[in-house]
């Protein structure tokens, strides 16, 4: 926000706020009455009040604007307030662009916690300071004398931010400080071999700093909607990122030792074997916020030449009680949809790349299919998510139970809809194609590019094509688009020529209007927040099974999918462009192309 007005006592003296100049400061730019400032001014004090910069006792009093009385008075708009005030520009800090080993080494937390700022960005001849207290400035001489081959720049930063960021800082730079020192035995395993004068120590997965290193992970990816994580160990260094939206990004970096602490830490808590560092492992761990919301993590573990790569993958504990019109599903595909899943017995398929949503559409069906009168049973590597609601069992392929064996083991346990996690080979398929034949629901997966390729798909594992068009009821499959952020997507212009290759081979209408990402806080500067659905459907109608029957190539059985009335995962993205919800080039970046003919 631009600002103009500076306040007279910039110039004289250096002073910090208290609540009753800023409540009259709010009264005399008409923000707020007189008996709201008194109000405030008489509200009961706790401990933690007393402490609270003066913006946050305002904030807390949930004022409305005079003038404005449709403006709630919150903190970030008393932050903004306060720039007109002091002329200093308002920084939002986002943390996922800190580099935090720089930032706290510019000053200690001691002199940082004393004065209220912060150093937010360090480049080569400049340092931003954020600060919530604009006319302290008594910490300005001791810092100069700091960094005395540096300038500084003051910014202001909401209050709440200031301390939350401060203390996470220091603390998450203090524990890997303190790992990285830590005694200890092990070297950090490498194929490149090293002689080194002198011991490499390497920290203990059981030290506190460890322990809250990891902890500081998992919040910080609940915090920033994270849906994997991948600590990546490296030669020097080992490099940690965040999925988010389908997008990775980087996020922070441990010395090697410390990654490989960090990595042991989360292979107890996962009940993975410590000692194995040579194969792969999954394990699985669930973790429980102060608030009471629990999340379920899916951990794999990869040898590398520097190290075990460790990605944790996140599932939502909300997908289950998500709505199919949720997830994105139109009301046709939804009605379609359910119509292959309310058959008391047949195939279903859900078709599409990994990251593609299958197992939230997978689990979300059964979800709704489970009740008091059926067996839902499941064959998974590894379960996903934990519903009681399910009899869920998980592959060991050390102990020879696979899908095939599992789901033949199913078939003895009376069951009423079976779900496998993944058809892979023809022994699966065939077990599924004998299961929908004796009376079951079978739900699985398969990894095809569409919708019409699952069915060749199954006929190319070696299943009798006759059997493939008597057992399956329909085939699904999906991407995911990022949306566009509702806070700051501006409209924009799409060409003729755009539309028709996304929509092609239909003649769907031009839209009035589409919408363009932007970059604010709330997504991260990249324009877009949040992901949505996108699907195709295809309904094995009687046409449709006699051509598979027949053992018809591929684009012939996509061509009469098309003139029967399927729509492409490219036309479904197509129609969330003209909803305004996400943007041509996400369209064309995620959904195949479409060469079928009308």
């Amino acid at each position: 926000m631009n600002s103009t007005q500076v306040n007279p006592f910039r110039s004289t003296h250096s002073f910090t706020l208290d609540l009753r100049w800023v409540l009259d400061e709010l009264i005399r730019d008409q923000w707020i009455s007189v008996e709201d400032a008194n109000m405030v001014a008489g509200l009961p004090q706790g401990h933690s009040q007393m402490h609270m910069h003066p913006l946050q006792r305002v904030a807390e009093a949930r004022l409305r604007r005079q003038l404005l009385p449709s403006v709630d008075l919150d903190i970030n708009l008393l932050t903004e307030w306060m720039s007109l005030k002091s002329g200093l520009d308002v920084f939002h800090v986002d943390p996922m662009k800190v580099d935090v080993p720089a930032i706290t080494a510019v000053m200690s937390y001691q002199f940082a916690h004393r004065h209220g700022i912060l150093a937010v960005n360090v480049e080569s001849h400049e340092i931003l300071i954020a600060t919530a207290e604009p006319f302290h400035t008594e910490w300005e001489q001791g810092l100069a004398q700091v960094v005395r081959n540096k300038s500084f720049k003051r910014v202001l930063v909401n209050p709440t931010d200031l301390h939350k960021y401060t203390l996470e800082f220091y603390n998450l730079s203090k524990s890997v400080a303190k790992a990285n020192t830590s005694p200890g035995q092990s070297k950090v395993n490498s194929f490149e071999q090293l002689l080194q004068i002198g011991d490499l120590k390497a920290a203990d997965a059981n030290d506190q700093h460890i322990v809250k290193i990891v902890d500081w992970l998992l919040q910080y990816a609940f915090d920033q909607r994270s849906s994997d994580i991948h600590l990546e160990p490296r030669r020097d260094k080992g490099r940690i990122r965040f999925r988010i939206d389908g997008v990775l990004h980087d996020v922070y970096e441990l010395p090697a030792v410390v990654m490989s602490a960090v990595v042991s830490r989360i292979k107890i808590l996962g009940r993975m074997n410590v000692a194995e560092k040579r194969r792969p492992q999954d394990g699985r761990l669930k973790t429980a916020t102060p608030d009471g919301n629990e999340t379920e993590l899916r951990l794999a573990t990869l040898p590398t030449a520097f190290g075990e790569k460790l990605v944790m993958r996140i599932f939502d504990p909300d997908v289950l009680v998500r709505s199919f019109q949720e997830l994105g599903l139109t009301t046709e595909n939804y009605e379609t949809w359910q119509s292959f899943v309310s058959k008391p017995n047949g195939i279903v398929l859900v078709t599409g790349p990994t990251g593609s949503g299958k197992t939230t559409t997978l689990y979300s069906t059964l979800k709704q299919l489970a009740s008091s009168r059926v067996n839902v049973c499941t064959i998974e590597d590894p379960i996903e998510m934990i519903e009681p609601s399910f009899n869920q069992m998980q592959v060991q392929s050390q102990m020879d139970l696979g899908f095939a064996e599992g789901l033949k083991a199913l078939l003895r346990q009376d069951p009423d809809i079976i779900m496998v996690g993944e058809i892979r080979d023809l022994e699966t398929a065939e077990m599924a194609i004998q299961a929908a034949l004796t009376g079951h629901l079978v739900i699985s997966t398969l990894h095809t590019t569409d919708a019409a390729s699952a069915v060749t798909r199954l006929i190319d594992l070696g299943v009798a094509p006759y059997l493939v068009a008597a057992t399956v009821n329909g085939v699904m499959a999906q991407r995911l688009l990022r949306t566009l952020c509702p806070e700051c997507k501006s409209s924009t212009t799409i060409a003729e020529d755009q539309w028709r290759m996304m929509t092609a081979p239909w003649r769907a209408k031009m839209p009035e209007a589409v919408y363009q990402p932007e970059g604010c806080l709330a997504c991260r500067d990249t324009g877009y927040y949040g992901r949505v659905g996108v699907y195709e459907i295809m309904p094995m109608t009687h046409e449709l099974k006699e051509l598979v029957s027949q053992n018809a190539p591929l684009e012939s059985i996509r061509q009469l999918a098309f003139k029967q009335g399927m729509k492409s995962l490219r036309l479904g993205g197509a129609q969330k462009v003209a909803h305004g919800l996400t943007t041509f080039e996400e369209v064309l970046r995620v959904t195949p192309s479409v060469s079928a003919k009308s």
